[in-house]
């Protein structure tokens, strides 16, 4: 995949609005954990309802992610990604429109293909115009858009009190997408795909052959993992939080702390793992995950809850950033967006598992903490998939500039 076009593209400037891509992103996917309280008596949804429809959004992303990554290789990553921006825009007005389940369920799964036609894209973006050495500080830079994203849609809701209208969430994540699509027109250079033969024929290789199949098979494991974990709290966080016998808007200030740290901890762990070496940093980094998870759900008071929250999200959202960075540098650099797209993808039926495990959970009768202990065992051996995988390959430093 290379640049053509008659003027020049400021890396900053493609950084810049893939960040600002991301953080749309990002608002629309917490937006629904944080509207959940409001919107599951009005809609009249049970727990398992909610762990459903918080699902629906990754169903699409899955599909979206395979389908983005090799549409892009193929056609070039501007149109998907724009294309990708529009849907997930539309699909989210939609969102705020939905007046039962089954509406609400579609507008979901249609929001999620369009997250996921921008996540390959995104990774292989990064990728591409990172420094030798910097890959992982320039992914986390471009993905702390997205819980910079969330704590702005956290903020929101807290402003609105317990009064405020959920709806009115998703018409702010849907139009501004699509606002901005003449700035992603305007900003991101055109590509030229390789020869689509080419790619067919070497994806398969590139995922599995040459002794790629074990740091392939861990770097799905530590996806699947990291991304239940990450979206069980996304959607369920508030909705814990409150379970504790906290208000909604104490609920939307946990999510805000976590999603702050948790941009902090997308630009520490990046430039941590480029310093002092992947395996170090991610050792630290999971073990800290775990004692988070542990310490958030023993806690009561709120003031303890907003700082295990806010721990928690430095380290898991660091550390699945960090986890981006790499996967590029496993593959061939013809297939980079395909492969992305497809790690990706696989990483992101653990966010499918995520809010359902949750809500089968919760209706059976679990409490809050117990629920959040839980996670405990769960980054301890998404930990170990990743420590592992750095022992099996040797990345790639750059690839192609933009």
């Amino acid at each position: 995949m290379t640049a053509v076009g008659a003027r020049a593209f400021s890396p900053g400037l493609v950084i810049g609005v893939c960040v600002l891509i991301a953080a749309l992103e990002g608002y629309d996917v917490q937006a629904f954990g944080v509207a959940a309280p409001h919107l599951a008596p009005e809609l009249g949804l049970n727990a398992s309802q909610v762990g459903l429809a918080g699902s629906m959004a990754n169903f699409g992303l899955v599909l979206g992610a395979l389908a983005g990554g090799w549409a892009a290789d193929r056609w070039g990553r501007k149109p998907i990604l724009l294309a990708s921006v529009l849907a997930f825009g539309l699909f989210s007005l939609a969102t705020a429109y939905a007046q039962g389940a089954q509406a609400l369920l579609a507008a979901r799964f249609l929001t999620g293909i369009g997250f996921g036609g921008v996540m390959p894209n995104l990774v292989a973006l990064a990728a591409e115009i990172a420094p030798p050495g910097r890959r992982a500080a320039v992914t986390g830079a471009m993905f702390c858009g997205m819980p910079g994203g969330g704590a702005l849609v956290s903020l929101l809701a807290r402003m609105g009190g317990e009064h405020g209208d959920w709806r009115m969430l998703f018409l702010i994540g849907g139009g501004l997408p699509i606002l901005i699509a003449p700035l992603v027109i305007w900003a991101l250079p055109e590509t030229r795909p390789e020869a689509q033969a080419h790619l067919d024929r070497s994806l398969t290789r590139a995922l599995f052959a040459e002794g790629r199949l074990r740091p392939t098979l861990l770097l799905w494991s530590a996806s699947l993992l990291t991304g239940l974990m990450l979206h069980l709290l996304l959607n369920w966080l508030p909705i814990l939080v409150a379970a504790k016998g906290h208000t909604a808007a104490d609920g939307a200030a946990a999510a805000l702390a976590f999603n702050v740290m948790g941009v902090v901890g997308a630009l520490a762990l990046g430039v941590a793992a480029d310093r002092a070496g992947v395996r170090g940093t991610m050792v630290v980094a999971y073990l800290a995950l775990g004692a988070a998870m542990w310490a958030l759900g023993g806690a009561a008071g709120m003031g303890l809850i907003l700082g295990t929250a806010a721990g928690a999200g430095f380290m898991l959202i660091g550390a699945l950033y960090v986890i981006y960075g790499l996967a590029p540098g496993i593959y061939p650099v013809q297939v980079c967006s395909a492969a992305a797209g497809v790690a990706v993808g696989v990483g992101r039926l653990g966010s499918i598992m995520g809010p359902l495990v949750a809500g089968q959970l919760r209706q059976a009768g679990w409490s809050a903490s117990h629920v959040l202990t839980a996670l405990v065992p769960v980054a301890v051996l998404a930990g170990a998939a990743v420590v592992a995988m750095t022992f099996r390959v040797r990345l790639r430093e750059s690839l192609e500039p933009v």
